[in-house]
Formats: C-alpha cells, sequence, structure tokens
C-alpha cells in the first residue's frame, strides 16, 4: 500500500487508473482542473471500488502549472510517489494551438517536478505517447526507435522525456518511468467510467460511436492512400484498462527496486486499419457506421504498432483485451452515458442505423 498523487486523475486515462490503484489497496490524492474531465468520473470510481475504499480516495481541484496548487496538493502527502496523467493529447488541437500544448504538457511537467523536489518525493510514473516516434520506418516500433515527432503534441511529449532524463541524471535517488502510449480505447465493461472529451472528440473511437449512435451522419476517414494494405492509417489500439494495469505495475516495479529510468511501449503488438476497426465495430456492435474518405490529416502517420516486449519483460505485463472487447465496451460506455457524465439534455439523434 502506498500513498499517491495522480495529476489527472479524472481524466479518461487517469480515472481508470485510479479504479485499478484503489483495488491494489493504495491511497490516492488526485489533482485535477477538469478542463477535459469530470468531478463525476471519480465519484463513479469510488462507487466501483467498493466502500473499503471509501477513505482512500481524496479530490484536490487545481492545475499542475500554479505553485499554490501544487503546495495544497503536496501538503496533503507525503507521497512515495507521483502518477502524470495531466496533460493535453489531442495531435489536430496541438498543431492549431501548439502554444496551448507547450505551456499545459512542458511547463506543467516542469512545474510538477520542481514540486516533487522540493518535497522529496523522486519516484514517478509519466504519460508519454508513440508520437514521439513520428514516421517511423520500422514496425513494430521499439523503445530504441529514433525520436523524431512529427507534430506539437508529440514534440511537448518528446520535450517532457528528455526533462526527466535530465533530471534522472542530475542527482541520485529517482526512480522514473516513461510509458509510451499508443493508442488507448474501450472503457470499463460496467459501462460507469469511459471516454468522456468535453470537447468535440477528434481520435477514431468516440468519433465512429457517435456516428453509430446517430448523433453524426458519417465518421471522417483521413487518407484512402497510405502506404497501408487498404489505404487507411494503422494504429496500435490498447484497451484503457489493460493501460491502466499496465501502470501498477510500473509503480510496483520502481517501489521495489534500486532507483532507474525506465522507458517502455505500451501496446499490443497489433495494428489495425480504420477500416478494419469499422468493420470489427460493425460486426461486434451490429451497428452501421457509415464513412467518407477525405485527404490525409496534417500531422498524422501510416502506421503506428508497438513492439511491447520490454514491457512484457520488465513488468510481466501484456494486454488481455481485443479489438471485439474494445469496440464492445465502448458501445456499452456510450448506450448508457450517450452525453458522457453529463445530463442527457442534449437534442435527441438520429435513430442509429444497424447493419443491414
Amino acid at each position: 500500500m502506498a500513498d499517491l498523487l495522480i495529476t489527472g486523475g479524472a481524466g479518461y486515462i487517469g480515472s481508470h487508473a485510479c479504479l485499478v490503484l484503489l483495488e491494489a489497496e493504495h491511497r490516492l490524492v488526485v489533482l485535477d482542473n477538469f478542463s477535459n474531465s469530470s468531478p463525476e468520473s471519480l465519484q463513479r470510481v469510488q462507487e466501483l471500488a467498493g466502500a473499503r475504499a471509501e477513505t482512500r480516495l481524496r479530490v484536490i481541484e487545481g492545475d499542475i502549472r500554479s505553485a499554490a496548487d501544487l503546495e495544497r496538493a503536496f501538503g496533503a502527502g507525503p507521497f512515495e510517489a507521483v502518477i502524470h496523467f495531466a496533460g493535453l493529447k489531442s495531435v489536430a488541437d496541438s498543431v492549431a494551438n501548439p502554444l496551448r500544448y507547450w505551456d499545459g504538457n512542458v511547463v506543467g511537467s516542469q512545474r510538477l517536478l520542481a514540486a516533487m523536489a522540493a518535497h522529496g518525493c523522486k519516484s514517478g510514473v509519466f504519460s508519454s505517447s508513440a508520437a514521439i516516434y513520428g514516421n517511423s520506418e520500422a514496425v513494430p516500433i521499439g523503445e530504441t526507435a529514433p525520436v523524431q515527432p512529427i507534430n506539437p503534441y508529440g514534440h511537448t511529449k518528446a520535450a517532457v522525456e528528455q526533462l526527466l532524463a535530465d533530471v534522472v541524471a542530475s542527482g541520485p535517488g529517482w526512480r522514473v518511468a516513461c510509458l509510451r502510449y499508443f493508442n488507448a480505447v474501450g472503457a470499463h465493461p460496467s459501462g460507469r467510467i469511459g471516454e468522456a472529451p468535453q470537447q468535440v472528440p477528434c481520435n477514431l473511437f468516440p468519433l465512429l460511436v457517435q456516428v453509430a449512435a446517430g448523433m453524426r451522419e458519417q465518421l471522417t476517414v483521413y487518407g484512402a492512400d497510405w502506404p497501408t494494405a487498404d489505404g487507411t492509417g494503422v494504429r496500435d489500439y490498447i484497451h484503457v484498462l489493460d493501460l491502466a494495469e499496465a501502470h501498477r505495475a510500473a509503480l510496483d516495479l520502481l517501489l521495489g527496486e534500486p532507483p532507474q529510468e525506465l522507458v517502455l511501449n505500451l501496446g499490443s503488438g497489433v495494428g489495425h486499419s480504420v477500416l478494419e476497426v469499422i468493420q470489427a465495430f460493425e460486426a461486434t456492435t451490429g451497428m452501421a457506421v457509415p464513412y467518407g474518405l477525405v485527404d490525409r490529416r496534417p500531422g498524422d502517420s501510416a502506421s503506428s504498432v508497438a513492439d511491447p516486449s520490454q514491457a512484457s519483460q520488465r513488468l510481466g505485463w501484456r494486454t488481455q483485451r481485443d479489438l471485439p472487447t474494445i469496440c464492445r465496451d465502448c458501445w456499452s460506455w456510450h448506450q448508457a452515458n450517450p452525453q458522457g457524465y453529463g445530463p442527457p439534455s442534449a437534442p435527441k439523434p438520429a435513430p442509429p442505423k444497424r447493419v443491414p
């Protein structure tokens, strides 16, 4: 059992990780500004974790860029480790608003690390991204592949990784894990927590589900001329609960081994094209997903698939949930929560169409 500070714990990945960590008997303080999340997610996490977890989850509203908010959070410690989810994550939005991403992702991380150092907390698990690899020539992608991001989001994640490496090299005692996520998708099978973006979603699965539910006329597929089997982009989709369980395993390793810097890919090792995902979703749910092909989107790449062998070796971890499970859980979450964590007050969508 450890005392942990979780930044961004109310968000999509963070909320699932909080549940997994509570189930492992850890005590959590969550710091979140709710800019792209809802306090409701943590209330549901508490319900799912059960009465025994009631006293082990505390929530502080605040921003990691604020020294005062960080002091309030660390005042609830001391903490044995920090798990850092807070940040901005849309490739398309980062292309349009790079200053916002450098501020939120890089400046925020720098201030968090400064607070950790000031409070003697030198252990942390940090969210990185496969976006740092850009257009990798080798697929699947191993951790030794060149870091060559092609969009501002990827640049900010690479910058935070470099900052972490510099901090680890600056003195003894640091235990740091950089976890490079591939594409996090899915939801808790209960339908109680899942992905609920506050802004217009940019990722495939939230848009796909909205189309299936009749909230959008069709899914826009960016690029049909990529150098892939069917011309659409290929990604490695990892269920959010598999991702959450990897964080628990990384934390256990850091707290149980000597100081070190650990860099690991988190993915399934299997790539699926956009058209394959649409077909799998239709087959699993029986719902039709009309789509239209348009030009490529700036900042995207053809194929991004993990080599997760190092995570398997170091953490004893591998994904347990396949693409049909991901599709089923996404659809179950949306059916139960068509407006995410908000009130069901939006205009009634058009009736969804079933696969003929």
